[in-house]
């Protein structure tokens, strides 16, 4: 479909909506700002509890946990990361991935248990290199089997030479080098007395974009993209890119399979 978009010269698209998300321009912010100096890695955390519905119905529909419907963690939220990462970060080379099927039984709409025979967890590490050429080691956690003890359902951590900052979906708060507490006492008989959550500084909203305004992520994008289709331009995030999510979810089924780390090749386009 990538090919055949660009062949006829048609505007395509595909959503990438995180992106617009307040927290995440934030984040992408403080990156364009030189914020972070050297970007050494970025960590994410996302997840919930998804009940059985054994005692509590379930919040997800059952096909999400049946294979052979489509189902699997992997496959659900990889193609989020791609882009999450390829929009603030850079190139995803290579992946390792760890899945699991933390819960095993679970009961569908009608009240049947099944067995839940995909991934409802992965653990990943991705080796991704900045558009300057630095590389960057990037750890994301997803599973419907954790209980959430942070403040959004997801959330990810950039570390840099000259500072740190932690985003959500909305909120983002960051500590430059000049306030990072100095030389931390570690030992381990010893009650840590630092109020560390105290250390870290609000990015305001007027900090994440140039006009200083936040809209609707769908809203942006869907904004973004018409514009580029009146001026006939391509989209940044056009069906190609949409095809390396896709591809990044496939390989990390691949890595979970043969437990090893897997690269990440380049999707050429045929444009004759």
């Amino acid at each position: 479909m990538a090919e055949l978009a660009h062949r006829h010269n048609i505007i395509d698209g595909v959503v990438h909506d995180k992106l617009y998300l307040p927290g995440l321009v934030k984040l992408r912010r403080l990156v364009d700002m030189g914020f972070f100096g050297r970007i050494l890695s970025m960590r994410g955390e996302f997840g919930y509890w998804v009940w059985e519905g054994t005692d509590v119905p379930s919040q997800r529909p059952s096909w999400n946990y049946r294979k052979t419907d489509g189902g699997s963690m992997t496959t659900d939220m990889y193609p989020h990361w791609n882009y999450v990462i390829e929009g603030i970060i850079g190139q995803t080379r290579d992946v390792y991935s760890q899945t699991a099927t933390h819960i095993t039984k679970r009961v569908d709409e009608q009240g049947n248990i099944y067995n839940a025979d995909t991934d409802d967890a992965a653990y990943a590490i991705f080796n991704v290199v900045t558009p300057s050429g630095d590389p960057v080691i990037v750890q994301m956690n997803s599973s419907w089997a954790t209980r959430v003890f942070r403040d959004e359902l997801l959330e990810f951590q950039i570390d840099g030479t000259h500072g740190s900052a932690v985003a959500g979906l909305f909120g983002c708060v960051c500590q430059p080098r000049g306030v990072t507490p100095p030389r931390p006492t570690w030992n381990p008989d010893i009650p840590d007395t630092n109020d560390y959550m105290s250390m870290w500084q609000e990015v305001p909203d007027n900090a994440a974009t140039a006009t200083g305004s936040l809209d609707n992520g769908f809203k942006a994008q869907w904004e973004e993209y018409l514009t580029d289709v009146a001026m006939d331009r391509r989209h940044r995030f056009d069906l190609l890119s949409g095809a390396r999510e896709v591809q990044l979810a496939e390989l990390g089924l691949r890595s979970a399979a043969e437990g090893r780390r897997v690269y990440v090749p380049e999707i050429v386009v045929d444009q004759r």
